[in-house]
């Protein structure tokens, strides 16, 4: 039983994931390389990575700022009380418990161009939803709870014993967090941080409510494979996912990387 277990594991394994990379590689190179040269060369496609890059830059900066901070609130602020961490906990967790197609629709019912908060921002000249800031709102919402997640239980784990005697001597909280706290958390981050790219690129439901998916405009990556695949442009869908797999194998060796050197130290 043991053995039929492991290969059913293998086999699902090489299913799920072996055969689609496979087929992405071999759809990708159908044509050649001025067929995968194309398909990357296209002004769509070159929009649309360029789209993907801005997204992932802004919103890793955003959730590592932001996520370690209430990492640190939700472990280390007693003032809170017990249940306000309860809630916020809860509300943290929230994009797990929802579609993303839902969030995106969120916020295009709070922030789209017929509401009330969307036309005040439209009369600035800032529009939401349909444009850029509205596709990174849409990301943040997906990705926010990883970085949390993946510092929390590592301040669980140190405890607070070495930032109390820290700020016993005097130290300020500043200097007691890059001294004390960063390098106990920094490998968390740094999971964190990948985690949080990988997704950023991927993001596909949200990101197509919110923008609207018009081309070369709000189009990121993910959304043009959608397009490509409806317009039956098949070795052009291949290439823009061949290097998005190519990225999140490499982040996923990094992860491995990152690991191997956190149990170096």
């Amino acid at each position: 039983m043991r053995r039929l277990w492991i290969i059913l594991t293998y086999v699902i394994f090489t299913l799920l994931l072996i055969v689609p990379l496979v087929k992405i590689f071999t759809g990708a190179w159908e044509e050649g390389i001025d067929g995968f040269w194309d398909a990357l060369s296209r002004p769509q496609s070159i929009h649309a990575l360029m789209m993907t890059g801005i997204i992932v830059v802004l919103v890793t900066i955003i959730n590592t700022l932001f996520g370690v901070m209430l990492a640190l609130y939700l472990v280390r602020a007693q003032w809170l009380g017990p249940r306000l961490k309860r809630l916020l906990n809860s509300i943290v967790d929230l994009p797990f418990a929802v579609s993303p197609v839902i969030g995106g629709l969120m916020i295009v019912l709070i922030l789209g161009p017929s509401t009330v908060i969307g036309a005040l921002f439209a009369d600035m000249g800032v529009n939401i939803v349909y444009a850029l800031p509205g596709m990174i709102l849409a990301t943040l919402f997906v990705t926010f709870p990883i970085m949390v997640r993946e510092v929390m239980p590592v301040l669980q784990e140190i405890g607070a014993q070495q930032e109390e005697a820290a700020s016993t001597l005097g130290a300020y909280s500043w200097y007691t967090f890059w001294k004390v706290t960063w390098p106990s958390i920094r490998w968390g981050v740094i999971y964190g941080v990948v985690l949080t790219v990988a997704r950023s690129m991927g993001e596909f439901g949200a990101v197509l409510v919110v923008s609207g998916n018009i081309m070369n405009k709000t189009q990121t990556a993910t959304t043009l494979v959608y397009q490509d695949v409806e317009n039956f442009n098949v070795v052009a869908a291949n290439g823009i996912a061949l290097v998005l797999a190519a990225v999140s194998v490499g982040l996923l060796l990094l992860m491995e990387w990152s690991k191997k050197r956190r149990e170096v130290h």
